[in-house]
């Protein structure tokens, strides 16, 4: 059975207080929460209980100092690569004509790798499931006069009706919706020049908010400086974006942020 890292599990570093461990538990295990989760597919419900019950496992051991030393030194033990001096197994007759080969280390350590990778996968498609349907929800509920349009590149794209008779639409911004593992700077540039390009490709009003959404954020003054440069590179083009960390629906919020935006995102809190 491979071992599990906790503090990957949770998203802190080995050196995190116990402080950093609470919060960090408190935010991961609040999106997991039944009530977050009844209205996604019993797939999705049944990969939230199991990853609440591994959430709670790593916070019970992380959280002990004794058992957090125990497991710190068997997190060392598991990571370190094995020195041949150290069996496996008491030595043992064995008929190396009929006897399978087992895996190399280097095997043995890519196998690790894809297993984490497809583990990762599945997290990141489980938070963007829901994270996406929550969206949904915020705006169904707001009773706007917008219907859902595709955007390539983007999770969600709502933009406002059409008027009676084809005379144009009814105003407000078109919204776009991300989900990425981290927001930081590659991550806004991305979706600001493909938010761009659908603007140019959807003819009428130009105005579009971008609402970018992740696990996990950079820092405030790396996202302020990749949002400015954009901002000169597309002067004229009435683009928005804002960066919103799903862990708890904290975001950096522009002074001209549309109001449908900032409402949106209230609602959003509101749901916590």
């Amino acid at each position: 059975m491979p071992f599990t890292n906790f503090y990957e599990l949770l998203g802190v570093a080995p050196a995190a207080s116990q402080e950093e461990v609470k919060q960090a538990f408190r935010q991961q295990i609040a999106r997991y929460h039944p009530d977050k989760v009844q209205h996604l597919g019993k797939e999705f419900q049944e990969m939230a209980l199991g990853r609440a019950a591994e959430l709670t496992q790593a916070y019970g051991v992380l959280s002990d100092k004794s058992q957090r030393a125990e497991y710190d030194h068997a997190l060392a033990n598991a990571t370190s690569t094995p020195t041949p001096e150290t069996p496996a197994m008491e030595p043992q007759a064995v008929d190396i004509s009929t006897a399978p080969s087992g895996p190399s280390t280097a095997e043995s350590e890519r196998a690790k790798g894809r297993q984490f990778f497809q583990e990762r996968l599945s997290r990141d498609e489980f938070v963007r499931t829901a994270t996406m349907s929550r969206i949904r929800h915020a705006l169904a509920g707001a009773d706007l006069d917008y219907e859902e349009a595709k955007a390539r590149g983007f999770d969600i794209a709502w933009a406002p009706k059409p008027k009676l008779f084809g005379r144009g639409r009814a105003k407000g911004p078109r919204l776009l919706g991300q989900c990425v593992s981290r927001v930081d700077g590659a991550a806004v540039a991305d979706a600001w020049a493909r938010a761009g390009k659908w603007g140019e490709a959807e003819p009428g009003n130009d105005e579009i908010c971008v609402i970018l959404m992740g696990s996990s954020m950079a820092p405030p003054e790396e996202l302020a400086k990749s949002i400015a440069e954009q901002r000169r590179k597309t002067r004229g083009r009435r683009i928005t974006l804002i960066p919103i960390d799903a862990r708890n629906w904290d975001a950096h919020v522009p002074t001209d942020a549309p109001t449908l935006a900032k409402g949106l995102l209230a609602r959003l809190r509101e749901a916590k």
